[in-house]
């Protein structure tokens, strides 16, 4: 698909949000908490994909995990630009406590999926660790206080999972 992109065949674009739209605009709601910006950092993300799909190189990586980097990376760009004010109001806030969005999050993949299978190897606290920097947006600050744990612990967790993850999905 995303050399027909790189080729200017939008019916391949179409083609990509119908297979993945609803799965990135969830991934978005779930970075940036709010609807409306999730749908805005999916087109964003669609457009750059559209520009940027010939820079795609199938010997570094899938095709959709380039495609929910651009997806993660606009997100958060997303983030740090928005100025927002933090809502109190309880209907905003998302209550649900992490261990648990983690666990909808792993659970969320497939069973087949090649990612999943190399997840379930990782011990929980590395998973828990990737899971809510690469699904929550979480810096590892964050990630480090929601999981009550030192922060160079969280980042020698990640770097040393995400050697694994690319040694296993390799």
């Amino acid at each position: 698909m995303l050399a027909a992109c790189a080729s200017g065949d939008r019916s391949a674009l179409k083609t990509l949000l119908d297979a993945e739209g609803g799965r990135m605009l969830g991934v978005a709601r779930r970075m940036l908490r709010r609807s409306d910006l999730a749908e805005d950092a999916v087109q964003d993300a669609l457009v750059l994909i559209w520009r940027r799909a010939a820079q795609f190189d199938p010997g570094r990586g899938s095709a959709r995990g380039w495609i929910y980097t651009i997806l993660r990376n606009r997100c958060l760009t997303m983030l740090r630009q928005e100025a927002r004010e933090v809502s109190t109001d309880a209907a905003d806030l998302d209550t649900t406590p992490l261990p648990e969005v983690l666990a909808q999050a792993h659970g969320g993949l497939e069973d087949a999926t090649g990612l999943r299978q190399c997840l379930d190897r990782l011990d929980a606290p590395t998973r828990d660790a990737i899971l809510a920097s690469y699904v929550m947006g979480h810096s590892h600050g964050e990630i480090a206080g929601r999981l009550d744990s030192p922060l160079g612990t969280v980042k020698a967790r990640m770097r040393r999972g995400l050697i694994k993850l690319r040694e296993c999905l390799s």
